[in-house]
């Protein structure tokens, strides 16, 4: 074991010119590193990060940047096949811009009276399953996981027999706005897909927050999520099934949020 922390420490310390590669580095380091996006035991020069893990440091911080400042295109981050195969429209928070979106949190959780309008006009009342897509903090976490999600949460649904309701897209969105939708629409089970604040492994990470009968005495305590759906966290697939598995429990309990703990098994869509 003395000899194993004497290798992995030489390596951490090798200098960079070395030409350090994965396969240069203790089993126990590589199998620590493959379990997690984090940056860790990357090594250094000198008293510094090498020059490769400052550029992707750098290039990471450029991207969540991105992601934060970006602004929702249906078409152009969803694709025009899948927003007109399911009709998708958007609507708008009273956020008049991404700063003020940024700057009031609480803005972000209510409809401009044209969108309700708008929901109301093109939405049915009362379906068993209202998904909406928030822009949230990261457009490129909407872009990246969203069209691979939604047909699946779809076809599991048709699969149970639930009628889904109308879905839509919400710019300057915050979890909150599940709400809203719940006082207009009086779903059984509404799930927001939004996008998450994006950090330094990913910028790509999308939630889906689920509420029973969401009304406005809700808070965070009437919610459940599930998070970190990417490619290197929670896949679009195990995400589908774990967001309809939780449906069938809350409507068996008739509830959600802390009371609801998710059973985890996934035997289908």
């Amino acid at each position: 074991m003395a000899a194993e922390a004497d290798d992995f420490s030489e390596a951490l310390e090798r200098p960079s010119r070395d030409g350090l590669r994965e396969d240069d580095l203790p089993e126990l380091v590589r199998t620590i590193r493959a379990r997690t996006p984090a940056r860790l035991l990357n090594g250094r020069a000198g008293t510094s990060y090498r020059t490769s893990t400052q550029l992707e440091l750098r290039q990471a911080h450029a991207a969540a940047r991105d992601a934060v400042g970006a602004e929702l295109g249906l078409r152009e981050h969803l694709g025009p096949s899948l927003v007109s195969q399911l009709n998708l429209f958007e609507v708008c928070t009273q956020a008049r811009d991404k700063d003020e979106y940024l700057l009031r949190p609480d803005l972000g959780r209510i409809f401009t009276p044209e969108s309700r309008e708008e929901i109301l006009r093109r939405c049915v009342k009362s379906p068993d399953l209202q998904i909406a897509i928030g822009d949230g903090l990261s457009v490129t976490a909407v872009q990246a996981q969203v069209p691979g999600l939604l047909p699946l949460l779809h076809e599991g649904s048709s699969a149970r027999g639930w009628a889904v309701g109308q879905g839509f897209a919400v710019r300057y969105c915050r979890v909150g706005i599940l709400n809203e939708i719940g006082d207009l629409l009086s779903p059984q089970i509404t799930v927001l897909l939004i996008g998450e604040r994006p950090g330094l492994a990913t910028a790509e990470s999308l939630s889906a927050y689920m509420a029973y009968r969401p009304n406005k005495n809700h808070s965070d305590a009437n919610r459940n999520l599930i998070s970190n759906i990417h490619a290197r966290g929670v896949t679009t697939d195990e995400a589908a099934v774990r967001i309809l598995n939780f449906c069938v429990q809350m409507m068996a309990a008739k509830t959600s949020g802390y009371l609801l703990r998710e059973e985890l098994s996934l035997p289908r869509r």
